[in-house]
């Protein structure tokens, strides 16, 4: 349960054919990396602290993600009162849940940090996709609550699959479904994202993101601020 807990909040971002796929997908991701900045904006974007709050089983619950570019990613979320915490680095982690019985920090497993080494890279996985090893394949046309969206398979360099539905009228991802494995079977994570607004140097990010966990509002989202490398141990 514990690994599956994981990789559901990893959730809260093949070779083509032919040359015509090929180029049908780049195109979308052009277009999609447009909408959210411009590819020289996600070139300097080194850091993301996301401040948000979950509404869950009745409870509001505040959470904070600290990402910094291929170093580190940190999850700090409260429960009831009590303070919990994932971090992971590109070859550990750790795991803080009291509020599901932890006394003390437990190692990641390293299935669960070879599943999220995806989340450390905070330019999102369509951006220079190539050049990162992953693979993008378009799958065509499908639905996302009455709105035809393009559908983009990803196939990542650590051997992760995730589909994306982009919305052909603003180029937003408007949903996400990752397909991981936890205790050795497959599972299926989806997540909605909605309330796209620009913010300080004119990234555009959603707001509004609903997975299994519940609705997720972002209250604030700060880029490119000085992370230490102390942020992503285990003993804060």
């Amino acid at each position: 349960m514990k690994i599956k807990f994981i990789l559901t909040l990893f959730a809260l971002v093949g070779l083509l054919s032919t040359n015509v796929s090929a180029q049908t997908a780049d195109e979308i991701i052009e277009k999609h990396i447009a909408a959210i900045g411009g590819a020289d904006k996600l070139s300097k974007l080194n850091s993301v602290i996301m401040e948000a709050k979950v509404v869950a089983q009745g409870m509001e619950i505040p959470m904070t993600m600290t990402r910094a570019h291929n170093k580190g990613w940190r999850l700090d979320i409260n429960v009831m009162g009590m303070n919990g915490w994932i971090v992971m680095r590109p070859d550990s982690g750790w795991t803080f849940m009291p509020f599901q019985g932890q006394t003390k920090p437990d190692a990641m497993p390293q299935e669960a940090i070879k599943e999220g080494l995806d989340q450390l890279d905070v330019q999102s996985e369509l951006f220079n996709y190539k050049e990162k090893g992953h693979t993008v394949s378009y799958l065509g046309m499908d639905d996302v609550e009455g709105t035809e969206c393009y559908k983009l398979k990803v196939v990542t360099k650590t051997g992760n699959t995730n589909y994306y539905l982009i919305d052909p009228s603003t180029h937003y991802i408007v949903r996400s479904i990752t397909k991981r494995k936890a205790n050795g079977q497959e599972m299926e994570v989806e997540s909605d994202f909605s309330n796209y607004k620009p913010i300080e140097g004119g990234y555009v990010f959603a707001h509004t993101i609903t997975s299994q966990m519940g609705p997720m509002e972002v209250v604030k989202i700060t880029v490119n601020s000085e992370i230490p490398d102390s942020k992503f141990t285990s003993g804060m």
